[in-house]
Order: structure tokens, then sequence, then C-alpha cells
């Protein structure tokens, strides 16, 4: 047995039975939080702490990444601001995920704009995880969990006290890719009207692993070196600022919210291109109205994205190399036979229009039953086009998605009943119409036979689409006496195709490289013919806890879901030679794919607590943390493992408090990962242990925030972290051989500094 699962076995004994075997019995508890309701809280959901993102924006410029405390949510690896939460093996559009209220859509073959990116961590007020059974009226369109991440609510005057005027500067700075950023904050507000501005930015340069793990030398024919524990392709630069008006009005509040973001620059080093541009501005207008009956919420938004790729100064994106017209580096080159001029790369662009309107109603029928109905309606539309440039990529626009089209009707209602002290359940059903559509396609040029006979059929094809989508969630929760209760449900959940899975149309090699949404290298074509995912989850949560206050508590949480029509992936076939019979057995290779429907399982558990070791010390209290979590994933039809299946992991916490000292000390466990995808190639990865100490101080209106990541610079490839392809001619797969995953991040020392006015 590797030696970091004996460690993770015996954390489990320790997490489950060490507590149970002391004299005076009290358990640990996660800290959640809920709005109330008749009777207790809501059900099924977890919240990371306000105190634990304010001390981890510091570390992170990353969203996503602040739902790692949260049991069983982990992140697929992608740029340094839009990694991917995936929550009990699934992720990216299988996940609800909304940002203060949104329902946000990436606009990118590579999802490399997913919603969460679209809000920075210093804005983050609350964030919440419905990790298990999702309601249906935070649920829809998805088949896994749903996340609801939001930026503070508008601040008014209090009755008598005059204006009310308070903001926030802060800064930060981290040792490993020199990352730095600030941000602001500043509120003007009197009993009924409140403006506050919003902004912050946040740069840095590519990482360092903790070791070599590839040669020194040149990235992308000369543009830069790059050391052997260089990760290429992994800088950024990242903008946001937003505007929230707000009116309040007795029991009724407006809410105006503007956003605008621009990321000139993100790299990606698990896949070919990079991000050289990210413009998005946002629309959200939202009403909220206590009544006699209950409350009603209503929200009208839109948002619009342009979004374009290139390869980044990692990567070579010029062809040419001899005498000729110079090319924007200075440097000449001589067109091929038939080529117009000197390739610029590959520019890569789209546009996305997102619009959405909701309407949710609470209406306490009695002081035992609540009901919530509503409906959504959203309009999306994603153009996906790729400028000629040469080197064969002319004189023709390519036309990956043309005026695509995913709108959505939805219609929920939900019982809930507080039936006794004891008891409460909960019900729901929702009904879905999807339909999507897509116009015609052409590729670079008419004279290739492939692109002309596969544009041709996907002309012709019926693209219109239309899914009837069902939703039903039956869950309970019995609360025997006041130190243990137990929540258990079924959950059955549909999700339509993505855009990209549905109508990406070409199996040429450059194309099908493009439309890669795994980060495994690989190249990916969509397929007509996909049906919904529907997936039947039964998960319950055990929970032991002190009778009063967060002292002490225990959770455990087993879940098993079983998926219809699950998307995965086959090895392509077509006249097309990368769909050929070399790309149907290569094993050491990155290789050419088809979305299609299969069947899949996915089972697993998450433990989590925590426990007061000691408290009213000289050196004030001392707290036990621990989450373990795992998840396995099958192919049920072809045997095979499904994807980016996060192993056996945990995190061990040690956590001080001594007046304003909060000090951490926190070991974090991986198991070796050698149950992966053979269709896919995925690659294996070693087991590891990370140490990270923290360490914040709180003044009045000052806050300092210390520590180090990754203390001992320990070198690891983390198991979602994807293929590395950061550098070189990536399109060619020559920068750096096959089979290397992307490494994470080394030693990194960081000091955040917050100012309150």
């Amino acid at each position: 047995m590797p030696h970091s699962r004996r460690l993770l076995v015996v954390l489990t004994g320790f997490l489950i039975y060490g507590p149970l075997l002391a004299e005076e019995a009290p358990l640990p508890q996660i800290s959640v939080s809920g709005e109330p309701i008749p009777g207790g809280e809501v059900p099924d959901r977890q919240a990371v702490e306000r105190e634990t993102i304010r001390r981890l924006r510091s570390i992170t410029s990353d969203t996503a990444s602040l739902l790692k405390q949260v049991p069983g949510v982990q992140t697929y690896g992608a740029g340094g601001v839009s990694s991917l939460p995936v929550i009990h093996g699934l992720g990216d559009d299988r996940l609800r995920v909304k940002v203060d209220g949104m329902d946000l859509i990436s606009a990118c073959g590579n999802h490399m704009n997913p919603p969460l990116s679209y809000i920075d961590p210093t804005s983050v007020a609350t964030a919440r995880v419905f990790a298990g059974i999702t309601p249906v009226s935070v649920g829809g369109d998805s088949i896994g969990s749903a996340i609801l991440v939001d930026s503070p609510e508008p601040e008014f005057a209090q009755p008598g006290a005059g204006l009310l005027q308070k903001g926030e500067v802060g800064a930060f700075y981290r040792s490993n890719g020199h990352a730095r950023g600030g941000n602001i904050s500043a509120t003007i507000a009197n009993e009924n009207l409140s403006l506050t501005y919003r902004g912050s930015t946040a740069r840095a340069d590519d990482y360092k692993a903790g070791d070599d793990f590839k040669p020194a030398g040149l990235a992308a024919a000369g543009r830069g070196w790059l050391d052997g524990d260089e990760v290429g392709s992994t800088q950024y630069k990242s903008t946001n600022h937003a505007l929230d008006l707000g009116y309040r009005h007795e029991n009724h509040l407006f809410e105006l919210k503007l956003g605008l973001q621009d990321i000139p620059y993100q790299g990606w080093p698990n896949q070919r291109m990079d991000m050289t541009g990210n413009d998005s501005t946002q629309i959200n207008l939202a009403y909220t109205g206590e009544y006699d009956w209950g409350v009603l919420e209503a929200r009208a938004y839109r948002e619009h994205t342009r979004h374009k790729m290139q390869f980044g100064e990692d990567k070579l994106y010029w062809y040419g190399s001899n005498a000729g017209a110079p090319n924007p580096d200075g440097v000449p080159c001589t067109p091929s036979p038939g080529m117009n001029g000197c390739a610029a790369g590959m520019p890569m662009d789209t546009e996305g229009d997102n619009r959405g309107l909701q309407l949710k109603a609470d209406i306490a029928l009695s002081s035992r039953d609540l009901l919530r109905i509503g409906g959504e309606a959203q309009r999306y539309r994603l153009d996906d086009w790729w400028d000629p440039s040469g080197k064969g990529m002319w004189p023709n626009t390519f036309w990956n998605i043309n005026n695509g089209q995913r709108d959505r009707l939805a219609l929920f209602g939900e019982w809930e009943a507080q039936w006794d002290p004891q008891w409460l359940t909960q019900f729901g059903l929702r009904g879905e119409r999807v339909s999507m559509d897509a116009g015609g396609v052409q590729g670079y040029n008419t004279t290739s036979a492939q692109y002309a006979a596969e544009s041709a059929a996907f002309n012709a094809a019926d693209r219109e689409k239309t899914d009837h989508n069902l939703d039903l969630t039956a869950l309970a929760r019995f609360t025997p006496d006041r130190n243990r209760s137990i929540e258990f449900g079924y959950a059955r959940k549909t999700r339509s195709p993505n855009l990209y899975e549905r109508y990406a149309w070409s199996t040429g090699g450059m194309a099908m490289r493009m439309i890669n949404m795994a980060g495994d290298g690989n190249g990916y074509v969509g397929n007509l013919d996909l049906e919904p995912e529907t997936a039947h989850t039964v998960s319950a949560t055990f929970d032991w806890h002190a009778e009063q206050g967060d002292e002490w508590g225990l959770k455990v949480t087993p879940y098993v879901t079983y998926v219809d029509d699950y998307i995965d992936a086959a090895r392509c076939s077509s006249a097309n030679s990368n769909c050929g019979a070399g790309n149907q057995t290569a094993t050491d290779a990155f290789v050419y794919l088809q979305f299609v429907n299969q069947s899949a399982r996915l089972y697993g558990f998450d433990i989590s607590g925590h426990y007061p070791l000691a408290k009213g010390t000289p050196l004030g209290r001392f707290t036990a943390r621990g989450m373990l979590s795992y998840v396995q994933g099958e192919n049920r039809d072809t045997g095979d493992n499904l994807y980016n299946m996060m192993p056996l992991n945990a995190r061990l916490a040690l956590e001080q408090e001594h007046g304003g000292w909060s000090n951490t000390l926190e070991l974090e466990l991986v198991d070796d990962k050698s149950e992966v995808s053979s269709v896919r190639n995925e690659l294996e990865t070693d087991g590891y242990a990370l140490l990270h100490l923290r360490s914040s101080y709180e003044w009045k209106r000052l806050r300092l925030d210390l520590g180090v990541e990754n203390l001992f610079d320990k070198f690891y490839n983390h198991p979602l972290g994807g293929a590395y392809v950061g550098q070189g001619k990536t399109m060619s797969g020559t920068g750096v051989p096959w089979g290397t995953p992307v490494p994470g991040m080394g030693r990194s020392i960081y000091a955040g500094l917050n100012l309150s006015f």
C-alpha cells in the first residue's frame, strides 16, 4: 500500500472513531449557514465562511479555488484565474453555477471563461455549495451540484445615523510567479439609497514547480528562455470593475449591478492556445420584496463576452523563418507555395450574448409548509470564427459555430414541510425545454476535400434540436436529538449538451485540437445526435454536532450517481486520416475523439469535522480540522474509468486563535492516481503531501495576512492538472514530450494587507 494511502486510512479512522472513543463524546462540525425557513436551516447546503474567504484572497486570484474548503470540491487545472470546479466527480457544465444570480455560460471551445472567472475573490461575500441533493429551485440544466457565489448586498445607513461612508483598499504579493494585485471598494449610502464601487486587478508571470520537470531551453522559437522548473503559459492579467446601486423602500429592495471585465492575456499550460483577450460587460437588475404571504424575487440580466485566443509568448505562433516580409516581431519569413503571406498564428474569436429572466416566490402556506415556485428563461447566442492567416488557413474565415443558439424555458415547484421538531421533508419538480440550433459553416477554403465534404454534410443535416427535460428531488431530514441529524434523498437531474458538444463539426487535426474542455491535449469533434444526460443520485449526510454552537462536529456523506446518456468520448472514426486505424490503437500519444452518449456510475464519500483541542490557554484556542474525500467513476458501457476523477485526498489543519492572531498549519495529502481514462490516454500521477503555513492579524481597521504555501517546495503533479502543452510548437506536440503532466506550484511566500475606512 502506498505511503500516502496508509496515511489517509489512518486519518479516516481518526476522523470517524477518534472522537467517539473520547470520554465526553464531543465530535466535530463543519460550519454551515442557511437562510431561515419554517423549522430550521435550508437542507443540504454548505457555505465557505466569510473569514475563510478573507484569509484566502491573499493566497489566490482564482475564485473557484475558494470552494476547495468545502468537502468534495476540487478544481480542474486551467488558467490562473479560471479553474473549473468539480464536485463528486462532476464538473464544468454538469454543475449549476450562478454568479450574483446570473447563469453565466463559457463562450469558448476550451472553456477559458467559466462563470466563476467573472468575479474576483476580493469581491466575494458568500460562496454556497449544494453538494448532495440539489433542490430544483437552485438546480436545472445540470446533473451535479449547484454553486452560488455572490458579491456583497447593498448597505444602507441606519435610521437617523446620517450618511454612511465606508470603503476598503488592499494589496497582495505572492513570490512564486511574482503575482501581485490590489482591490478597492467604496460605499456611500443613506437610509434608502446605496452606491458601491468595487475594483480589482491581478497579474502574474509564469510560476515555478518544485523541481525541474523538463529540459531548460528556448520557448516559441527564440521568444524567450524557460528554466527547467518554469511552467510555461501560466502568466495572466485580469481587471474587474463593478458598480452596485441599491434602493430600499420599506420591505422592497431594488438592485442594479453593472460589471466590466478586461483580461488582456491569460496563459493555458494544458491547452494549445492561450487567451489573448476577454472583455465582458454585465447588467444585472434584481428585485426582492417581503410580503405577508412570503418573499418574491425577480431578476433580469444580460452578459456579453468578446473572447480571443492565439498563441501566447511561450508558444510558437509564427510559421516562417527565412528572408521575406517581416512578421510582427521583425523576424523575416518566406511564404510557402499557395500561402497568402506569412501566417500570423491562428487567431480565434468568439462572441457570446447571454440574456436571462428569473421569477421566484417563497410562499409560507402555514407554520409547517413552505412552497417555492418559479420560472426561468434564458436566451444564448454564440459565434465562433477563425480569421484566415495563411499557411493553408485562408482565404476564407473558418466558421466553427455560426449563430449558435441555446434557449431554455423552465418552471419549478418545491414543497418544504417541517412536520415536527424531528422531521423535515422537501419535494421538488422542474420541467425545462432546451432549444438549440446553429447556422451553416465553412472551412478555410473550398478546395480541401475534407472541409468541403464535412461542411456540406453538416449544412445539410437537421441542426435544430429540442429537449424536454424533467428534474425531481425528494429529501428528508431527521433530527432525533440536539446532537444528531441525518439528511437523505434522491434526485433525478438532466442536462442538455452545450453548443460545442453538439455543433463542433470538423475532424481536421487543427480544428479538433481547438475543441478541448478537458485539458488533456486531445482533439474533439461534436455530435449532432447527442441526447441529454440524465442522472439518478442517492445521497445521505450523517451529522454529529455540539448541542449548541459549533464547538465540535463530524459529517459523513456517502453518495452514488448513475448517469444515462453520459456524454463521454470515443476515438473518432472517419475518412480523415486523423481518425484512422492509428488513432484507434494509440496508447502513448494525443488522440482524436468524438463526444458520444454512454452510461456512467460515480460513487464516493466525504468526511469532515473539527474538534477543540484546547481553549483558554496562555497561547489561546487550538482547533483540529479535517476533510477526507474519495470518488470513483466508471463508464458502464466500456468498463473504462471516467476522466479526471480525483484520487483519495485529505486536508488536516491545526488552528490557533489568540487575540488578533489566527494561525493555521495545514497538511494536504493526495494518493496516487492510477485509475485513469484509457480512451483519452489520461496521465497517471504520484501521491504527495504538502504543508502550508498561514497567519493573519487583525486590528480595528487593518488586516495583515502572511504565509507560505508548499512550505518545503515539494514537486508534485496535480491529478486534475491535465497534460502539459504550455510551450514550444504546441500544435505539433514537439514543445515537451507527450506524457508530461502539468506540475503544481512550488513554494510561494505571500503577504496581503487590507485597510478599511
